[in-house]
């Protein structure tokens, strides 16, 4: 009987635990419900209604959720919710998802998430995979990972902070993408602890400091990608220990992002030499001295990037054994030499040695049809800019189907003729762009150029010796797009076939020996933009079909000898930017309408009456390529009626001054009137409709109570174009440019140089009798205001920093990453504005270029403004990007001391004494804590503005050379980033 009790007993014990486990399962599955329920609650759009099927009935089991995976408990393990699929989330991550204790996996990638990422996250314990990538989450990283994480993926957010220098319990870490957020400080050591790592992406944010060699303990490591940060000193050699590394990308430079790495040195032979290397991408890195000669086996190397650097010596022979190699960079160094001759150039995607100093001849090369990858589809070789020489080879025969090819070998010294076989390949080429501009290739141009009547799309040959005339089969190729044969020995006539290339955009001939007439056919070109026959000796009339050509930007016939009315339907030619018809025997009258880059480029037809009301348009029209024309003397009647006119002009400005002081002082403000076009382009939205008439109202019609500056482009008005929005008005003098199409093309442009430290540019209007731009307006006034100011703000190192940090990454932009280049020329205080948190914009630039870079402003004889102006450009107006580098220091100076670039003070040390030699003599002198404004010093940090100073006195060094790029002062600032508030 006690047998029997007890095992009652022990069964309804038993009993009793199930249903304990039972009633614990379900509380445990009601709160994986809840917990899902709260991060629902958090979503606040979900417009494709992922989520709709997430109810709080009892009924749906959690696990049936989509996004929603169990384990075999029926516990929430996986969430996976990517919104590349079209199922975009907006709101917060709940910290309810704390509470999936049996959570191994979050998947929220490319979302709108915002806020932090919530502590109870890195709390879980069983967690495996965190993917966020692609949303819009902040705060910093934590400390300690889950113990098991194995995927951790935060690109693309606004996470800043240090990665954390303490961090641990990240052995189990086999991925870490942390890159395009705002981290900053340096690559913590302690990473080599990871031991498990085969992934590690930090590209895209501030780090900076060197590259840690403990990295080099990371023996599982297949992949590091440190682009885009501030990083400097050696590549450590250390790196080469990391056995399975097949990715290395040190630097990434791409035209819209900003590339700051800065390395010296070598690039270490271990690192070249190491097993399973795929990829080596390391471009504008500063590397120095050879290319490593090791590549060991090389069996798996796909791509090498090394372009831009100044890598000097010979191209290794031994990677001709890199038979899949497949991108080859390395331009823009300073290699020298000759080729390997087994590279295995025509089954390479890219190889471009352009901008070295290689010599000897261009092979003709091979490819090994037996090799793993699969050939390009698309395919470029350039050899420009280097000096080979011998004779033209063929085009290399590359197998398979082809999209594209460019084949470039520009400026080289290459010579004999063009070898019938070189256009051989064309018949199995498409997408084909040729050039051999540039060097010494004489003879004719081969016939069987026909044979690329379906591939070739672009031809240029300038520059070279080429005779004979322009064969007509050269009309039969109607993928032809670009065609370039200028300044060359080209006899002959201008077949008519031509009129053929129906898709042809450009075509020039300038600067040849062409005779007989301009055909008509041309005008049949529909897609032509650029049209050049200049310095030939064409003659008879200018077709009047020309006038046909709708897309026509630039037409170039000046100094033939033309003859015969000015076509009349030139007047509609409203896409005109550049026009140019000068010293011919063109006769007649300009037509009425026409404008005024048709007015300006008629200049030296002594039979052509100028345009209406603008005489002059034609006497003083300078000459485009360089070249003096002698004028006659002046009689004495001629010096005395200019003397006369200029009297009288003053005289007329000197009442025209007394009438403006007149209605100024009777408060009369007289209406601005534009007898032409009152349109706007506008290039951005703000909210409310931009009109002239409402732009000119908002500014009182130009009322000098509006005024917030001007300079030597104009004066700048605020004007409330609507209750609490203000924008900025740039009027510019009418008689600045030089035709408005020109001023069309360029601001335009202008609109497109986008930058978060650029003045906005908003829209603009261009008349005949007014012309401005449009900016937002900025409330923090200049920075010269705001250093005359500065004794009464309270500034200290911080704001200082971001002002200098904010105008060099500006003056970067412009240099680097604008196409092309900008030089603002006119670097200044009252050229850089504030905003109401002292950020800093530059603005005017652009302004140099826009309207005229021969033309003078401000007080020098160049553009620019006394006391920033570099000596080099003072002295021969030889501009460059180095003189706004000397500009730029000068205004840094100004920023951190109490004197001005010109100072009353420095009259003792004599003339020619400024702000830089003062500034020089101090740091010479080691006394630099008597440049700094009072209090500046001793508030610090000591260190900081030191290497600030200095880095002013190298960017006004006399020798343009040694100055620093710009890129360069902003790597060195972002390396004194002040903690952040």
């Amino acid at each position: 009987m006690r047998r029997i009790c007890n095992l009652l007993l022990a069964v309804h014990i038993l009993a009793i635990l199930i249903a304990f486990g039972a009633s614990q399962e379900v509380e445990e599955r009601s709160a994986d419900r809840f917990a899902l329920l709260q991060f629902k609650s958090s979503i606040r759009d979900d417009p494709a209604g992922f989520l709709d099927q997430w109810k709080e009935s009892q009924l749906p089991d959690p696990c049936s959720w989509p996004g929603i995976s169990c384990n075999e408990q029926s516990r929430v393990a996986r969430i996976s919710i990517s919104g590349s699929y079209g199922k975009r989330l907006d709101g917060v991550i709940s910290p309810a998802i704390g509470l999936l204790s049996e959570l191994r996996s979050i998947r929220l990638d490319f979302h709108s998430f915002h806020g932090s990422i919530p502590e109870e996250i890195w709390r879980l314990k069983k967690l495996e995979l965190l993917n966020l990538q692609g949303n819009g989450v902040s705060g910093s990283l934590p400390k300690r990972f889950p113990p098991g994480l194995r995927v951790l993926i935060l690109a693309d957010n606004q996470i800043g902070g240090q990665i954390p220098s303490a961090i641990s319990d990240c052995r189990s870490l086999t991925t870490l993408d942390l890159s395009r957020n705002k981290i900053k400080g340096q690559i913590p050591p302690n990473l080599g602890d990871c031991s498990n790592l085969q992934s590690l992406n930090l590209s895209s944010n501030l780090l900076e400091d060197v590259l840690p060699a403990d990295l080099g303990r990371l023996s599982n490591l297949q992949s590091l990608d440190v682009s885009k940060n501030s990083l400097s000193s050696l590549i450590p050699p250390e790196i080469g220990n990391c056995k399975e590394l097949s990715t290395l990308v040190l630097s990434n430079q791409q035209d819209e992002d900003e590339e700051f790495n800065y390395f010296r040195g070598t690039l270490p032979e271990n690192i070249t030499s190491l097993p399973r290397l795929t990829l080596l991408w390391a471009p504008r890195s500063s590397l120095q001295g050879p290319i490593p000669k090791n590549w060991g086996s090389c069996e798996f190397i796909r791509a090498i990037n090394l372009a831009q650097n100044q890598l000097s010596g010979p191209i290794p022979p031994s990677l001709d054994q890199c038979k899949n190699l497949n991108h080859l960079n390395l331009s823009f160094n300073k290699l020298s030499g000759s080729l390997p001759e087994k590279l295995p150039i025509p089954c390479m995607e890219i190889f471009d040695i352009s901008g070295n100093q290689i010599s000897g001849f261009i092979p003709n090369f091979s490819c090994n049809s037996s090799r793993s990858n699969p050939l390009p589809r698309s395919v470029l070789h350039r050899f420009s800019g280097n000096s080979f020489s011998g004779s033209l080879p063929p085009l290399p025969i590359i197998p398979g189907d082809l999209a594209s090819y460019e084949f470039s070998a520009a400026g080289n010294n290459l010579s004999g003729e063009i070898p019938d076989s070189f256009f051989n390949p064309c018949k199995d080429l498409t997408g084909l762009k040729i050039n051999i501009s540039g060097n010494m290739i004489g003879g004719k141009i081969p016939k069987n150029t026909r044979l690329c009547n379906r591939s070739l799309t672009s031809l240029h040959a300038s520059r070279n010796l080429i005779r004979g005339e322009i064969p007509q089969e050269i009309g039969f190729i109607a993928s032809l797009r670009d065609l370039d044969l200028s300044r060359n020995l080209i006899t002959g006539e201008i077949p008519p076939d031509l009129g053929r290339l129906k898709v042809l955009r450009s075509l020039i001939l300038g600067w040849n020996k062409i005779d007989g007439q301009i055909p008509s056919e041309i005008g049949l070109m529909s897609a032509l933009e650029t049209l050049d026959l200049s310095s030939n000796s064409l003659s008879g009339v200018i077709p009047e079909e020309l006038s046909k050509l709708r897309n026509l930007s630039v037409l170039l016939l000046r100094d033939n000898n033309l003859s015969g009315p000015f076509p009349g339907g030139f007047s509609r030619l409203t896409s005109l930017s550049q026009f140019d018809v000068s010293g011919n025997n063109l006769s007649g009258s300009i037509p009425v309408n026409a404008g005024e880059v048709i007015c300006g480029g008629a200049a030296r037809n002594p039979l052509l009456r100028p345009c209406p009301g603008k005489p002059s348009s034609f006497a003083l029209s300078p000459l485009t390529d360089g070249r003096a024309r002698r004028q006659p003397p002046e009689s004495g009647a001629r010096r005395l009626a200019t003397a006369s006119a200029v009297s009288a002009a003053a005289v007329f400005a000197l009442v025209a001054a007394l009438a403006g002081v007149f209605f100024f002082a009777r408060g009369r403000i007289p209406t601005i009137r534009s007898p032409g076009r009152r349109d706007l382009t506008v290039f951005a939205d703000i909210g409310v409709p931009l009109t002239f008439d409402g732009v000119v109202r908002s500014t009182g019609n130009f009322n000098a109570s509006n005024c917030i500056g001007s300079g030597g482009f104009g004066a700048t008005y605020k004007a409330e174009i609507a209750p609490g929005l203000s924008i900025a008005i740039k009027r510019l003098s009418v008689g600045r440019f030089h035709g408005a199409q020109q001023f069309h093309a360029e601001v335009k442009t202008l609109g497109r140089w986008a930058h978060p430290n650029l003045v906005t540019l908003l829209g603009y209007h261009v008349s005949q009798s007014e012309m401005f731009l449009i900016y937002n307006y900025l409330p923090g006034g200049n920075l010269e205001k705001f250093i005359q100011e500065r004794s009464t703000r309270g500034v200290d190192w911080r704001a200082l920093h971001r002002i200098a940090l904010d105008v060099a990454r500006a003056l970067a932009h412009l240099h680097d990453r604008c196409v092309p280049r900008i030089l603002h020329r006119d670097v200044k205080p009252s050229n850089i504005l504030l905003d109401d948190v002292g950020r800093a914009y530059l603005s005017d630039f652009g302004l140099a270029r826009l309207l005229g870079g021969s033309e003078t402003h401000a007080t020098t004889g160049v553009a620019g403004t006394f006391g920033y102006v570099a000596p080099e450009y003072a002295l021969t107006c030889r501009v460059s990007d180095k003189a706004d580098v000397y500009s730029y220091g000068v205004v840094l100076m100004e920023l951190l001391s109490d004197k001005k670039a010109l100072d009353p003070s420095f009259s003792p040390y004599g003339n020619g004494f400024n702000i830089v030699g003062w500034a020089a003599k101090l740091s010479r002198e080691g006394r630099p804590g008597e440049f700094f404004f009072d209090g500046l010093w001793d508030a610090g940090p000591q260190e900081d503005l030191v290497e600030a100073l200095s880095l002013a006195v190298l960017c006004t060094a006399d020798s343009p050379v040694v100055r620093p790029p710009m890129r360069q002062a902003v790597q060195i600032l972002r390396q004194l980033r002040p903690d952040e508030p």
